[in-house]
């Protein structure tokens, strides 16, 4: 009997039917501030950044060729089986947590805290990646302006001589922390008009580059095989998922149940766009050898004579990419912020600032970790605790929205997922055979957070989850 109440607890369920109303009577509040293009703002910052000004020319150059745009493409269509399944549980339940919120309502508590808990980790690491990437362009311009930084501070220990810590990248990550302390409106204000530079910036890139492309510099197109591309796909793959992150924003959306899914949609739609012709420019304008990993599109106007728009270009990064750490830090303060109003971790991190709304106990403590990652790890380690989460988020996210559409067909969604279970079914293929690429290093350090998860969660969250008492 004990055996099955056990069984029964792990597979509670938080009602969707009355979610709403339930958070509403108990629990702190978050601020419904965010508008349409707000919100598609978040998602495209958190996609559009590192993967344009880093990671495109790292995969062009050492693992797909011009192939990248296949690449990206691939990553692409993945993203949108998954974005659609996303769009779809956005306007049926608008509340904080995303995936991990989706997951528990229809698969069980226990998915629920597995996808919660590995959020947690892997959106503070995207956090790091992306502030280590930005230090590639930030050390560029420095180069260019002609002056020389310590040697201790540009990088963590063992990636250079004399390096100690990566103290750029660990700063903007506390950097972001404190904007997102500052109140969603003001924080999502900033958001907005960094994105709409950024944006103007790979529209620069993407109109001058366009008449330095040399066709010779796309043949060969596959020089690392098919195999490549796909290859590349699986690391780009992290790159075209900031939508997830910019979903669980939605508790703090004025009208989320219509707003989140169109902007899901069109956020991953505006930067496929603008990913594709990046990639275009970028293998046209310079031979794939010679692209470099860490600064590419600085190097390569650089390459054709245009040092000034060069330097402009690496200003444009450094500024595009915050974004990105904005979006993904406010994800896991988001998911972090469900996780302890539910009870699953202690409720103490869930309490709100009492006139600017926001979790700012779980936003510092999520700050500090990122900047200790990009501080002190290099960058390959920090990018293997990224992409296996995510990956298996969006296949939870894609069984869930196939489970509950035949489990509860009456249930009022603004938004369907168009040619149901095909396209479910399609994001949940993608996403495991992209795992597929994952080193055995990734699996190992994901059965360490996995293991210490469930020890929390047996020791802890099974007994202080809000649904114990239910």
């Amino acid at each position: 009997m004990a055996r099955l109440r056990m069984g029964e607890g792990i597979l509670r369920r938080k009602p969707i039917e009355h979610i709403e109303e339930t958070e509403i009577a108990e629990g702190p509040k978050l601020e419904r501030s965010l508008g349409l293009w707000q919100l598609t703002a978040i998602g495209v910052g958190g996609i559009i950044g590192a993967g344009i000004f880093t990671l495109a020319g790292a995969v062009a150059n050492g693992t797909a060729g011009p192939a990248v745009l296949v690449s990206f493409l691939i990553a692409g269509v993945a993203s949108a089986a998954a974005a659609l399944s996303y769009a779809e549980f956005a306007g049926l339940i608008p509340k904080a947590g995303s995936a991990y919120t989706y997951g528990y309502a229809v698969l069980g508590e226990l998915v629920g805290w597995f996808i919660g808990w590995d959020l947690l980790l892997e959106y503070t690491a995207i956090v790091a990646v992306v502030a280590i990437g930005i230090s590639g362009y930030f050390n560029f311009l420095v180069n260019q302006l002609g002056a020389d930084l310590p040697s201790w501070m540009l990088g963590a220990p063992g990636t250079g001589e004399g390096h100690r810590v990566d103290l750029f990248a660990a700063v903007l990550c506390l950097f972001i922390a404190y904007l997102l302390n500052l109140g969603i409106k003001n924080a999502a204000r900033f958001e907005m008009v960094v994105v709409v530079l950024k944006v103007l910036v790979v529209l620069l890139v993407i109109g001058v580059g366009v008449f330095h492309i040399n066709t010779a510099n796309y043949n060969p197109f596959f020089p690392y095989g098919v195999g490549g591309a796909f290859t590349g796909a699986a690391t780009v793959f992290f790159a075209v998922f900031g939508y997830d992150a910019m979903s669980t924003a939605a508790e703090e959306s004025k009208d989320a149940q219509r707003h989140m899914p169109k902007a899901i949609i069109y956020s991953l739609a505006i930067s496929m766009v603008l990913y594709v012709a990046a990639c275009l420019v970028l293998t046209g304008m310079q031979k794939y050898t010679e692209i470099d990993p860490e600064s590419g599109f600085s190097t390569a106007f650089e390459s054709v004579g245009l040092d000034a728009l060069a330097s402009v270009i690496a200003v444009g990064a450094i500024i595009g990419i915050l974004t990105v750490m904005f979006t993904f830090l406010l994800g896991v303060t988001r998911v972090w912020f469900s996780m302890s109003r539910d009870g699953l971790l202690p409720r103490w991190f869930a309490k709100t600032h009492p006139t600017r709304h926001v979790p700012t106990r779980v936003t510092w403590i999520a700050g500090f970790a990122s900047a200790a990652i990009a501080g002190f790890l290099p960058i390959g380690e920090a990018a293997e605790l990224t992409n296996i989460g995510i990956l298996l988020a969006f296949v939870v996210v894609c069984i869930a929205v196939i489970v509950l559409r035949y489990r509860q067909p009456e249930l009022p969604r603004t938004f369907r997922t168009p040619w149901m279970p095909f396209v479910p079914a399609l994001g949940v293929l993608f996403s495991v055979w992209l795992i597929t690429f994952l080193q055995w290093q990734t699996w190992a350090r994901f059965a360490v957070w996995l293991a210490l998860g469930l020890v929390i969660y047996f020791t802890y969250s099974y007994r202080k989850s809000k649904l114990a008492g239910r």
